[in-house]
């Protein structure tokens, strides 16, 4: 080992303990001090040219003109749509008008979803309209709908632990309120209620299934996104109530009275619909088959116009890409950019990117995905299996600092939900941790609209992108392990 990369080991255990302490401003010397020795993971014009990427990111880039194209002259794009397609091609057009290498689209095929109509209403005691979205995936009702008498239960465990048959031909609504963070923690958790929640309560006998939104807002838009049917469980319809009128749910059902009501959803089924990834690159200089991944994923919901989930995304990783490029230096690796397809219904995309590029996962360096809306980052994580990668990690930390970003203790794997399968195969990954503490206001509704975003927390994504990108792709660091 040699004394920098020891000292650069060091140093990181350092800093992540005084970051638990809280000892911010003894991070930011440590780090600073590591860089002064020219440490061994980037060259100093390498750091250099990235500090300037990082500069001319903040005065400003074409992050917010990309989003606001793509949800303006596409809309919302779900999977396997014909408005998804049409994303490919506004991706393909804008990405060879900015002049990357190797632009194309690297098409699949998937059973796709789509909404037709929705909606639900009580009938009693007190009538009135409730503001629903069917879930994605969900079965329809019939024509005239389903009518029948919900049964409340206050969380997802309450709901399993009911006995079989115990709400047979009830409606099954599910409470389960998410709570507000940062990191958008709690999500993983309750989002279970939507996922798995409607074959639990087919399990129990029960006909229709209503959650409480998964999201953190209190107005009318409720939240979609999709679920998973049991295999061997009859398939029900399945809706989410916006938060309101979950509340008007649960105060009524508090009074004792028995709340009766009709859901509706149709919606239909279109086996063998075409999907797709779309990729960009910048090629490397001395080791194009080398690859550093950015990207995020092109499709969306159909409530909103997909700005935050995931235009934002689109937004960030492309203008990253342009802005090396644009900076006229090639670096020493291929940084690719990849529009991932059919993200929102299962990660698609990204399935079918292992499938189509298995053959090279090992020349696959690391990957980073921006899939948490257009909030400011404000911590950096990788999983890091080396040291040199952890001293490169540290150089890039360094630069991120004075953006209000700090290096996390968290080195699980992560990096974005289309890099699971890359990570499966062994892919390293970085994570750029955003604030999302509005996140799950607007995620899966009709509120995801561009309007949502500012420029300025967009241009400082780019620079951590560029950042990021450009000093891994222009060393020669692994990341990666020795192979036994």
């Amino acid at each position: 080992m040699s004394q920098v990369k020891g000292d650069s080991m060091h140093l990181r255990n350092r800093a992540m303990d005084w970051g638990r302490a809280g000892g911010v401003g003894l991070i930011l010397s440590a780090l600073v001090s590591t860089a002064a020795t020219g440490a061994e993971g980037a060259s100093r014009e390498s750091l250099a040219h990235a500090e300037t990427l990082r500069n001319r990111a903040l005065t400003g880039t074409s992050a917010m003109t990309i989003v606001t194209s793509l949800t303006t002259e596409v809309g919302p794009r779900l999977a396997g749509s014909d408005a998804e397609a049409r994303a490919r091609a506004w991706a393909l057009r804008t990405l060879t008008a900015k002049g990357f290498a190797g632009v194309r689209s690297e098409p699949f095929e998937m059973d796709a979803w789509q909404r037709h109509d929705e909606g639900a209403e009580i009938i009693a005691p007190y009538p009135q309209p409730l503001a629903v979205t069917a879930l994605g995936g969900s079965v329809p009702t019939p024509e005239t709908g389903l009518l029948g008498t919900v049964a409340v239960f206050e969380t997802l465990e309450d709901l399993k632990r009911a006995p079989a048959g115990s709400v047979t031909g009830r409606i099954a609504y599910v409470g389960h309120a998410m709570q507000r963070t940062q990191d958008g923690s709690s999500y993983g958790y309750f989002n279970e209620a939507r996922t798995a929640g409607p074959s639990i309560a087919a399990s129990k006998g029960a006909m229709g299934y209503l959650i409480r939104s998964v999201g953190t807002d209190s107005h009318r838009f409720p939240h979609t996104g999709s679920l998973r049917y049991q295999e061997g469980i009859p398939r029900i319809p399945a809706m989410a109530l916006s938060n309101p009128d979950a509340d008007q749910i649960e105060r009524i059902a508090a009074d004792k009275s028995d709340v009766r009501m009709r859901m509706w959803v149709d919606s239909s089924e279109r086996p063998a619909a075409q999907s797709g990834n779309v990729i960009a690159e910048i090629t490397g200089r001395e080791a194009p088959e080398e690859i550093v991944v950015i990207g995020a994923h092109l499709d969306s919901w159909d409530l909103g116009t997909g700005a935050i989930d995931d235009g934002a995304g689109v937004g960030i990783t492309m203008a990253a890409l342009e802005l090396i490029k644009d900076a006229g230096l090639a670096p020493r690796r291929t940084i690719r950019l990849v529009l991932w397809g059919a993200e929102e219904v299962g990660l698609l995309g990204a399935q079918a990117y292992r499938k189509q590029h298995e053959a090279a996962l090992a020349q696959h360096v690391i990957g980073s995905e921006s899939d948490f809306g257009g909030g400011r980052v404000w911590k950096l994580t990788a999983d890091s299996q080396t040291e040199e990668g952890d001293a490169l990690f540290l150089e890039i930390a360094n630069l991120l600092a004075p953006m209000g970003i700090a290096p996390g203790s968290d080195d699980q794997p992560g990096g974005g939900p289309d890099l699971y399968p890359l990570i499966a195969a062994g892919v390293p990954t970085l994570r750029m941790h955003q604030d999302g503490r509005d996140y799950f206001d607007l995620h899966h509704t009709a509120d995801d609209t561009v309007d949502k975003l500012d420029a300025a927390a967009l241009d400082q994504n780019v620079a951590a992108f560029a950042v990021f990108a450009w000093l891994v792709a222009d060393s020669d660091v692994t990341f990666r392990a020795a192979a036994p």
